[in-house]
This record gives structure tokens, sequence and C-alpha cells, in this order.
């Protein structure tokens, strides 16, 4: 009884949530670019093997070894699993981390397309759970990235009845810059309009959505993204802050676009769209998971071969480089 007072307590004060007016730190002066070339590998760097789907990737370089904590569809639930490598393209699996715990607010259906981070003394990591219909972000913590302990209730709610995000909030990606930890996430509304915003927070627990949310608006008619934006991917280098974004056709075809921002608030789309032309990803290029290493930038991506708004793709994730165009 005391246990589940506490959660519905937490429950509580999560949903009352906060907002804020603020933006990133400004990026520090660098050689700019106008955007970026995209060159994708042949093959796929990670395989499904007798799963449904293989997505949503979220790779880290620690000590010189790169960490996916990728999400796997089974067939009928998504799990986190973690596969490491020394060159970021040869992966060996390490088997599931995360599953969906039916007897608390996450319900049977996901515990994946997550946000990893190593804090400087264990792993964070910020997943999407609950209703297929109501998702929420959960959050879990690892010394070693294969035990984990989640936090009892979810750290980011729905908004409240009639915001933009009042009918999910998912696809979190996490990047931490001063004394903040910033979300960018995907928030959807009453009439399923999916689009972008950003949150930060102090301790990745407690979080400030940005009270003009949304930071990323739908394309226009016929647009690769007039159905629908998720999973982005932000980034500091160039000049600038960068985001990668998956973008939805009214055909469910998903390719990535391109935005700028000089404080990760003010985001300007630009006309670069990337996608894949091997047969693996015809039909689907998402899910960016981003690192810069040197001048260019690595991004590691889901790819599918038939179009769907979630499942069933034949899920796969490749890798491309990003070559700044001056």
């Amino acid at each position: 009884m005391r246990r589940r007072a506490t959660a519905s307590l937490a429950l509580l004060a999560a949903s009352c949530g906060r907002y804020a007016d603020f933006s990133l730190p400004p990026p520090p002066a660098d050689q700019p670019a106008r955007s970026f070339r995209w060159s994708a590998r042949a093959e796929p760097v990670l395989g499904r093997d007798r799963a449904r789907d293989v997505l949503n990737p979220s790779v880290v370089k620690k000590d010189g070894v790169y960490y996916n904590f990728y999400s796997l569809f089974d067939g009928a639930v998504w799990h986190t699993e973690l596969a490491t490598s020394a060159d970021g393209v040869t992966w060996e699996k390490g088997g599931r981390i995360l599953s969906p715990d039916a007897a608390t607010w996450e319900g049977r259906y996901i515990a994946a397309n997550g946000a990893a981070l190593w804090s400087g003394h264990e792993w964070v990591y910020w997943y999407q759970a609950g209703p297929r219909e109501q998702p929420r972000i959960g959050l879990a913590r690892s010394a070693s990235g294969r035990t984990w302990r989640k936090h009892p209730a979810p750290v980011l709610e729905t908004g409240p009845r009639g915001s933009w995000d009042e009918r999910g909030v998912a696809d979190p990606y996490v990047v931490r810059t001063g004394d903040f930890f910033y979300l960018y996430y995907l928030g959807q509304d009453r009439a399923r309009r999916q689009r972008l915003g950003v949150a930060r927070s102090h301790d990745g627990v407690r979080w400030e959505k940005l009270r003009t949310n949304p930071v990323l608006e739908l394309g226009g008619p016929r647009e690769f993204d007039e159905n629908g934006l998720g999973e982005p991917a932000v980034w500091q280098s160039h000049g600038a802050w960068w985001m990668l974004y998956t973008g939805r056709d009214r055909t469910e075809h998903r390719r990535l676009g391109l935005a700028r921002s000089s404080d990760g608030v003010r985001w300007e789309k630009l006309p670069a769209v990337y996608s894949g032309s091997a047969p693996w990803m015809s039909r689907v290029t998402c899910d960016p998971s981003v690192i810069v290493e040197g001048g260019a930038i690595r991004v590691w991506f889901g790819g599918g071969n038939l179009p769907s708004p979630d499942e069933n793709l034949n899920g796969q994730i490749g890798l491309a480089l990003l070559e700044p165009e001056p």
C-alpha cells in the first residue's frame, strides 16, 4: 500500500509539469557549414536476425568503445538491447537490457526507443513506454550498462488538455551542455499531429518544457514531412546547433530532414532530405543517432523496405557519414 501511494504521488507531481522560457548556450565559433553531404554504407551494420525489426540506435562512445542501445521488436513487444563495437561498424550483440513491466505504468508494449548518455559515473537512459495510444518517457540507470534500475514513474508526462503534446510524448534524444540536460522529443496532440519540442532538466528527472513548444512544425502539402515529425537527433558543430529528424509522408515513407539553429529553440529547416538507395532501406530512413568525430558526423540510423508508421518494416541499422558543405 505504501509503495502504491508513493508511486501515485510521484505520478501526480510529474503530470502537473513545469514550463519555462529558455534557450541552449550558443555554439562556439567554428568553421561554419551550409549543410552536409550524406553518404551511407550499402549494407546494414546491425541486422535483425530472427527479430521483426531492429531500429532506434542510441550510440555512445566511452573509453574507445561504442555502445549501441537499440530497439528490437519481437512481433509483439519492443525491448532495448545492447551491442558494443571497437569501430562502430562491426557489432557484438550483448543481449536484452530492458523490457516493459506490465505491472507498472509501462504496460506491455514498449520499453525502448530511447536515448543513452554516460553521466561520468553511470549510464542514464530515457526511453518510451506506456500505452501505444498515449506513450510517456521513463528513465533507467546503470553502473555497468547491463543491469538497470528504473525510476518508478514517468519523468516526462503528456501535456494538459488541448496542448500540442496532450496525447503522447515519445522519441527522446538528450544532449548535455552547461548545467542542463536538454531533451528533444515528439509530442502528439488530439488530432494525432506529431511535432517536435524540447525540455530541460538539472538532474534528468524533473523537467521544464519550453513554454513556446513545439520547436519544429509539420511540412506543407506534398512535402516529405507533411504527415508527422519524430526521432530528433541534435548536436553542436560547425558553428551551429543541428538537428536530423524523421519526416513521414502520406504514404508512410520516411526520410531524414536537416534543421539548423543558433540557440537550440528557433530552428530553420534546410532543403536537404536524406534517404537510402539500397534495397534494405528503400522505404524507410529514420531514427538517427549522431557522434561528431573530427570534421565529420557519423550517423547510425534505422532503415526498412516496408512503409509503416511504427513497426514491421524489416528494420535494420545502418551507418552514414555527414560531411560539411562550406
